[in-house]
């Protein structure tokens, strides 16, 4: 069996930037344990498989160890393919996933993808969060992810994880975030739950973050940098219980998976 393959960079204009992304086309659905495999021998924090469906794709996420619900930066690199690879002709993805419909439209260089909203609700602070962090938090809020909220953009900067730690704390996922010179928000995020330790650009985070801070700032677009060693930009719009996530992506890699 042989399986097309893309190397794909997300969230940013240049290779060897933003969140890399595997992205794997499929005319049907494989067995999972097959894709997991697969996923696990890519060794990116996200592998993308999709097949065609009479409106659009259904598409699927694996991290290296396990499937996930909803990706950002994984939907974008497989965007990114469909509409420049693969000689899609229309500039509007209807996308069948976990986590319902996602539409993702091409405007010009840029992508736009409609994500739900994931509002975090305030939560104490897990103890042992900030040692985990090495930085100290002020406020937490929960969905799916932890968002944690710190001083100001340096902390987020120099915070050292202790991922063994971090990976003990329940969800196991976590957003560390502050207000920026530059942006209205920076962020770095830790996801040890599902086998990343830091993940570059987590598209899937500003869908929990982008509702925080577009209430604390009042403001419904906000311009967002993920603040790792690759880092990456995500421009973010408030709509109602949607947001729209907008970013480049700059292709590595392509070729042939032989089974």
């Amino acid at each position: 069996m042989q399986l097309p393959f893309f190397h794909v960079d997300a969230f940013t204009q240049k290779t060897l930037q933003g969140n890399p992304a595997a992205v794997i086309p499929l005319t049907a659905w494989l067995d999972d344990a097959l894709l997991q495999k697969i996923a696990a021998e890519n060794n990116v924090s996200e592998t993308a498989f999709f097949v065609p469906t009479d409106k659009g794709f259904h598409l699927r996420w694996f991290t290296p160890t396990t499937e996930v619900p909803l990706c950002g930066h994984a939907t974008l690199a497989a965007s990114s393919v469909i509409f420049n690879e693969l000689g899609f002709d229309k500039n509007l993805i209807h996308f069948e996933t976990q986590s319902g419909e996602l539409i993702v439209l091409k405007k010009g260089d840029d992508i736009i993808m409609d994500f739900p909203t994931k509002a975090p609700k305030p939560c104490p602070i897990p103890a042992g969060l900030s040692e985990a962090l090495g930085v100290p938090i002020l406020e937490t809020h929960e969905n799916h992810f932890v968002l944690c909220v710190v001083k100001n953009e340096q902390d987020v900067l120099n915070a050292t994880p202790d991922h063994n730690a971090l990976a003990n704390i329940a969800p196991g996922e976590f957003i560390l975030t502050a207000r920026s010179r530059d942006y209205d928000f920076v962020s770095r995020c830790f996801a040890p739950g599902h086998g990343i330790t830091e993940d570059p650009v987590t598209g899937a985070a500003h869908c929990v973050s982008a509702p925080y801070w577009a209430d604390k700032l009042g403001k419904a677009t906000l311009r967002a940098r993920q603040v790792s060693m690759r880092g990456g930009d995500v421009t973010c719009t408030l709509k109602g219980n949607r947001v729209e996530l907008m970013g480049q992506c700059s292709l590595f890699l392509k070729g042939t998976i032989f089974l």
